[in-house]
């Protein structure tokens, strides 16, 4: 029998007594879990391998501030799994699209006892549209940044659009 199989079996007949020895203190009621840590399918919105920077970057869209898991908890599972799968240093970025109270105060770390994991957090609403009026694909990310007048930029992006050439004039050009 190996020590792994041994200290498992003797954990689980006496777990007041590792309890007592690990923890400090005898609780009067421990539930023994079940050790297997069954991990459901989650899908990342982006995840990208970036080989010169020896990283990978993951990206998480969301609209709603609120959900269940919260959402430093999920960033935290996103960066275990990716980490697990790809054994390399993960960049992560949370992008919140639409402006709510409980959007706005979405923390840039999951915190909890001896834990810390932080990624950043990108407010669209907070957000120059400069550099995205400048790039055809991040375009529609536009009307969602920070403008003084919406109607002015929602017109700005409109007048962008109309400067985008339909794939087969590219092609056209290209040849």
């Amino acid at each position: 029998m190996s020590f792994d199989n041994t200290c498992k079996y003797l954990s689980e007949t006496y777990p007041k007594r590792f309890v007592s020895w690990l923890f400090g203190t005898t609780p009067e009621l421990i539930e023994v879990l079940k050790t297997e840590l069954s991990i459901e399918p989650i899908r990342a919105d982006f995840v990208a391998h970036l080989p010169e920077a020896q990283r990978l970057l993951q990206i998480e869209f969301q609209v709603k501030g609120e959900t269940d898991p919260p959402l430093p908890l999920r960033m935290l599972d996103y960066w275990v799994r990716l980490h697990r799968s790809y054994r390399l240093p993960v960049t992560q970025f949370l992008v919140m699209l639409k402006y709510s109270s409980a959007a706005a105060e979405v923390e840039n770390e999951f915190h909890l006892e001896g834990t810390r994991h932080p990624y950043h957090v990108v407010r669209m609403w907070e957000q120059n549209p400069e550099p995205l009026l400048q790039d055809t694909a991040l375009l529609p990310l536009a009307v969602l940044c920070a403008a003084e007048d919406s109607a002015q930029l929602l017109g700005r992006v409109a007048q962008e659009v109309t400067k985008i050439e339909e794939p087969e004039q590219r092609e056209v050009k290209q040849q």
